[in-house]
C-alpha cells in the first residue's frame, strides 16, 4: 500500500525550496559512488510531476560528470545538494530527492537500499 504524503524541503540557506510527494514507505538508495559518498545523499525517487521547485531556481548550479546523464544540483549560496534530475531508462523526467533534505524527517527506522554504483 501506498503511503505517499506531500512534503517540504530544500537547502540549508533556505533560498532553495521545493515541495514533493514521496513515499518513505519504499527503499531509500544508499548508493556507494563517488559522489554520493561524499555529499552523503540519501535518495528517494519521483516523477517529475510530483515534485515542485518552489524558490530559488536562480540559486540553482548543475554538475554533471562521467555520462553526463545525471544532473548534480545544488546551492550556489550554501553547496546543499537537495535534489537532482534526471531520466529513467524510458526517458522520463524523474527527480532524485535528498531526503535528509525534507523538513522534519526522522530518518532512523526507514527502508534503505545499499546500491553499489560505484561498479557501474
Amino acid at each position: 500500500m501506498s503511503e505517499t504524503k506531500r512534503y517540504e524541503g530544500g537547502c540549508h540557506c533556505g533560498q532553495v525550496r521545493y515541495d514533493v510527494s514521496l513515499d518513505l514507505s519504499q527503499p531509500l538508495v544508499s548508493c556507494n559512488c563517488s559522489i554520493c559518498i561524499k555529499t552523503g545523499m540519501l535518495l528517494g525517487f519521483v516523477p517529475e510531476a510530483l515534485f515542485n521547485l518552489r524558490s530559488g531556481a536562480e540559486r540553482i548550479t548543475d554538475y554533471q560528470f562521467g555520462k553526463k546523464s545525471i544532473h548534480h544540483l545544488f546551492c550556489a549560496t550554501c553547496g546543499v545538494r537537495s535534489f537532482g534530475k534526471g531520466t529513467t531508462p524510458d526517458g522520463k523526467e524523474m527527480r532524485a530527492i535528498n531526503v535528509r533534505c525534507l523538513d522534519g524527517i526522522e530518518l532512523d527506522g526507514l527502508p534503505v537500499m545499499k546500491v553499489d554504483g560505484k561498479s557501474f
